[in-house]
């Protein structure tokens, strides 16, 4: 199996070449000016950061790559989807509102922003893959419509996932919200009675006549008619219908990939993943612990699975940060050199499962060629 090409620029800079300057020179000698950029939809897909977690990707750096595609004839716009937690994204509006306390809007990021999934998460595209796991994910539109889509990925850990790279960050992160759902979860929405307002929205909007209000004006499940389609959960706004129960990390994973799949299907792509801020948790929450590694550098490839690779061999061979971290409170005396530092975080989770899954639906391929910018 031949080796995928993963280039890599460090973080060190000089008075005629910042970090912008790198970051340009990396994506093209990565190739990005091969993809048919003129006339063509490019969606930049980015994590906004939840207000209060300070880990996410820096919109100078969006801006950057937003003009360098503009002078190649591209059409580029910032996208993200709505999340299924409650937090400050979970509808549209709360969400720009979100991305411009971070920094990005059109005037900083030097192109349009846009949610991907609509107002309330429901705007999605599903994509016929026919996956062991999933057959036809539920993409958001703006995505699933772009011409082209290229990642910028914070590469951290992840609670769920293990951590969060470039196939976290398309495959869940481009999910409808009924598409995260379905990522997310091993059974049926649930009604959480004492959140319920018996607004009837999730009843107006069931496709299979699966929801009703009781005699309480509470919203209840038939079970008999529910497909697990999400719609419900997407559209309330009082954690009334939620997700019934978690999957395991490896399913997960699992569909992670099936999802990125859809993502990129037919599609020409591009990614780049900052192994900076390397936190242990993901940035959907409203805080970032401190990073457990020394800030490593950028990394660019057109194949997401080696690019993940990449960044966790690169995090896994660094030595622990012996400051007041996770991990460093935990192994005082190691440097964890070798070590796979995600499962001493996160020890339930399993991110090997969802590469391997990932080569061998034909994303991309583990082995890699590591080349310096």
């Amino acid at each position: 199996m031949e080796k995928a090409k993963v280039y890599f620029t460090d973080l060190r800079t000089s008075p005629t070449s910042n970090l912008l300057d790198k970051m340009e020179r990396l994506v093209k000698k990565a190739g990005i000016a091969q993809l048919p950029l003129k006339d063509s939809f490019v969606a930049i897909k980015i994590h906004f950061g939840e207000p209060g977690n300070l880990a996410y990707i820096r919109p100078n750096y969006a801006a950057r790559l937003a003009n360098l595609l503009r002078s190649y004839g591209a059409k580029p716009f910032l996208t993200d989807s709505n999340p299924l937690s409650s937090g400050r994204r979970s509808n549209a509006v709360d969400h720009l509102e979100s991305a411009m306390e971070n920094g990005f809007n059109p005037i900083s990021a030097q192109c349009q922003v846009i949610i991907a999934d609509g107002l309330k998460g429901t705007e999605y595209r599903e994509i016929p893959i026919d996956g062991q796991y999933c057959k036809a994910p539920k993409i958001g539109a703006a995505i699933a419509d772009a011409d082209i889509v290229i990642s910028m990925t914070h590469f951290k850990g992840h609670e769920q996932a293990g951590f969060g790279g470039a196939l976290k960050n398309l495959g869940m992160g481009s999910a409808a919200v009924p598409g995260k759902l379905e990522l997310h979860a091993s059974a049926q929405p649930k009604i959480e009675t004492e959140n319920c307002i018996g607004c009837n929205i999730c009843v107006k909007h069931c496709a299979h006549d699966a929801v009703h209000l009781n005699a309480d004006r509470k919203a209840e499940i038939d079970y008999t008619k529910c497909v697990g389609c999400g719609q419900c959960v997407a559209l309330c706004q009082h954690d009334g219908a939620v997700v019934g129960s978690w999957d395991t990390s490896e399913n997960m994973n699992y569909k992670i990939a099936e999802y990125t799949k859809a993502v990129l299907k037919d599609k020409p792509h591009f990614h780049i993943s900052f192994v900076m801020n390397v936190s242990p948790e993901c940035d959907c929450w409203n805080h970032n612990d401190a990073a457990i590694i020394p800030d490593l550098g950028i990394l660019a490839s057109t194949d997401p699975v080696a690019l993940d690779q990449a960044c966790a061999d690169l995090v896994n061979n660094t030595p622990v940060l012996h400051s007041n971290n996770v991990l460093a409170n935990k192994h005082e005396h190691e440097d964890l050199c070798g070590c796979d530092k995600f499962h001493l975080i996160h020890p339930n989770t399993n991110w090997q499962a969802g590469l391997e899954h990932a080569q061998k639906i034909g994303l991309g391929v583990m082995q890699y060629e590591l080349i310096t910018v």
